[in-house]
């Protein structure tokens, strides 16, 4: 299958997000000792103003985190979900960060999900996300696209591991995008 391609900029992927964290020494203690992600950049930031570290998420991409001595608090069901998927509300605000999925190989992804639990992490159920009415299953279908499992950081940050199990095509894009009033934007369904 050809994916569709960007006609006006060369985009190479997400070079990085960048998140808050509480603390710098549990984040590290998490991304780098707990899932392994290498700490490849610190910065101590001018004035004192805090500090800024990047992790390698794989393929060139990165998760960074800013660390700032008077942040205000975090706001679960605000800035981020309060709860994790089939374990309550879900929502954040308009311009908030849900949720960052991490790529995983579909063939590793039942060993990552044990390796997780081995590791003392509060994850959830595997997702077998599909189109059907549900958008779950509970075995590995050919409708199934991506397998999911989510839990949070320290920091109350949702993390996804997630696993393609299909290719897309032109039939994958039939939801018209929803205005703020609520009413679907039929005449953007096609590009």
């Amino acid at each position: 299958m050809t994916r569709p391609q960007n006609k006006e900029f060369e985009f190479l992927g997400v070079n990085h997000l960048a998140l808050v964290c509480k603390d710098m020494a549990k984040t590290v203690e998490f991304y780098r000792d707990v899932l392994g992600m290498p700490l490849i950049k610190t910065i101590d930031l001018p004035g004192g103003m805090g500090q800024h570290f990047f992790f390698d998420v794989g393929n060139g991409d990165s998760i960074a985190f800013f660390w700032f001595p008077d942040a205000p608090n975090a706001a679960p069901g605000v800035a981020a979900p309060e709860n994790l998927p089939t374990r309550g509300n879900i929502r954040s605000a308009h311009g908030s960060m849900n949720h960052i999925a991490i790529n995983v190989a579909a063939d590793k992804f039942d060993e990552y999900y044990e390796k997780l639990k081995a590791k003392g992490i509060d994850v959830t159920n595997i997702f077998n996300h599909d189109n059907s009415d549900t958008q779950m299953s509970k075995e590995i279908t050919r409708d199934v696209f991506v397998r999911s499992v989510y839990f949070f950081d320290p920091d109350g940050i949702c993390l996804e591991l997630a696993a393609w199990t299909s290719e897309f095509d032109e039939s994958d894009v039939r939801h018209a995008p929803v205005r703020a009033d609520g009413k679907p934007a039929e005449d953007m369904l096609r590009s």
